[in-house]
């Protein structure tokens, strides 16, 4: 068997291998998510079948099915399969792979090249897969957890389809976990191991959407239970909190608590409350909420209730989404920390906020206006001679840069959707427009008096 052989599953002393990779999909039949990719008529479903092959790219967080969809994929193709880690090779077995599989193929049998942590292979060694993607010596599989747009050279990733997959949710992690509860070759069946249900839903939310964080923290579990007087073991709330090391909280993040606290959170924040705000923000990360989706929130406020009255609010959030980035859990919640006390203290306007929703009403209610001709593109001789551009004024061309033209279509003209509130920033804000509109107020009017005589 070559070094990159796929491993034979018939293997020896099974239970002594983890029970994430015993578990692991042989088939879509076992496979449980990424319904955007395999659902009849999507992206995968159309490239299971012999004779089908692409090469993809998997991006997706830990434990969502990159490296299983991949094995699943070359076995529909019935293609050899060579699997390999970024971490662990080099250039040098990338051209044992490829003389390999040149060699198979005189004998008609393509080779399928996984490549985990693809993103970790620098740009020569990516160079390196460039010929015989191209030539179809191999189909390249590549799983990544990080951006293919940032991480993968162009020339490359112009030959790969990317697919995202998701994190797992509760509805899709919870028949991987009865899987493993109930089937006796592969999983815990013949074991006896019971979990109570408020233990299989602390181990399905403190997965974090990772199938492997879940099994894992399964498997320890049954492995720390006491056995019953039957012989089987139950698995309760406690033990399940040892397995993972956290806490449960009352908390589903796909139910009414999950919405309760994030509002907590939101209405706090907009009372210019930076304690009660910390408090349901701590309540949320203790309980497993993800730090982006409170990130996500936090700039919605920062742009909906904070707006210009303190337009540093969205770039403290943007700086707190970096720094988390950066740090990760837990020392990078305190910089999500720093944002919240900043949002919840700064003055508050939605004036911006209600000025677009006015404008996205009259965009949708009238319909597409014309765009006056003086303030279209003339980037053609055609377009030029039909008047488009004739008579713009140029700002920059007058005094303190100031027009009096209308920017409106026809039927708003002197329509007012931003009327700014007089606190924090927005009140200079308020000012600077008010004078605009007066300046141009008295330049129309020298112009209409200019016209008349």
């Amino acid at each position: 068997m070559s070094l990159f052989e796929e491993p034979s599953e018939a293997r020896p002393s099974a239970m002594a291998v983890p029970l994430a990779e015993r578990l692991r999909p042989r088939d879509l039949e076992e496979f449980s998510g990424q319904e955007h990719l395999l659902a009849p008529g999507k992206p995968l479903e159309k490239l299971m079948g012999p004779g089908l092959s692409a090469s993809l790219i998997f991006w997706g967080p830990p434990g969502t099915g990159k490296t299983t969809l991949a094995r699943i994929l070359a076995r529909s193709w019935d293609y050899r399969f060579v699997e390999f880690s970024a971490v662990l090779s080099g250039v040098a077995e990338v051209r044992r792979v490829v003389a390999e599989a040149r060699s198979i193929l005189k004998s008609g049998r393509r080779t399928v090249l996984f490549v985990d942590e693809i993103h970790r292979f620098n740009k020569a060694q990516q160079d390196a897969f460039l010929p015989h993607v191209e030539s179809g010596v191999i189909a390249l599989l590549g799983a990544t957890t990080e951006n293919p747009s940032f991480e993968i050279i162009p020339a490359l990733l112009s030959r790969l389809r990317v697919l995202v997959l998701h994190p797992l949710g509760p509805r899709e992690l919870r028949p991987i976990l009865e899987r493993a509860l109930g089937d006796p070759e592969r999983g815990l069946g013949g074991l006896g191991v019971e979990l109570t249900p408020e233990a299989a839903d602390h181990l399905i939310n403190a997965a974090f959407g990772d199938a492997r964080r879940l099994l894992v923290a399964l498997e320890v579990a049954a492995a720390a239970a006491p056995l019953g007087k039957g012989g089987g073991k139950l698995i309760d709330l406690t033990q399940a909190e040892e397995a993972v090391g956290k806490k449960a909280l009352r908390y589903d993040k796909a139910g009414e608590e999950h919405y309760n606290l994030i509002s907590a959170l939101h209405k706090s924040m907009r009372g210019s409350d930076p304690d009660a705000a910390l408090y349901w923000l701590a309540r949320m990360l203790a309980a497993g909420e993800d730090p982006h989706y409170i990130l996500r929130r936090m700039t919605n406020f920062a742009c909906e209730d904070v707006g210009l009255a303190d337009p540093y609010a969205l770039n403290q959030v943007m700086a707190a989404l970096r720094a988390y980035d950066l740090m990760g859990s837990p020392e990078g919640e305190l910089p999500i920390a720093q944002a919240v006390v900043y949002l919840a203290l700064a003055p508050k306007t939605n004036a911006v906020y209600q000025a677009f929703a006015a404008a996205k009403a009259d965009a949708m209610e009238l319909g597409p206006l014309e765009v006056p001709l003086y303030i279209r593109n003339p980037s053609t001789k055609l377009m030029k001679g039909l008047g488009y551009g004739k008579d713009y004024q140029y700002p920059h061309d007058f005094t303190d840069a100031v027009v009096a033209q209308e920017f409106m279509p026809e039927p708003l003209t002197g329509r007012r959707y931003y009327r700014p509130s007089q606190r924090g920033r927005e009140k200079f804000l308020a000012d600077r427009l008010e004078k605009l509109r007066q300046a141009k107020s008295r330049l129309a009017k020298d112009k209409e008096k200019g016209q008349s005589t």
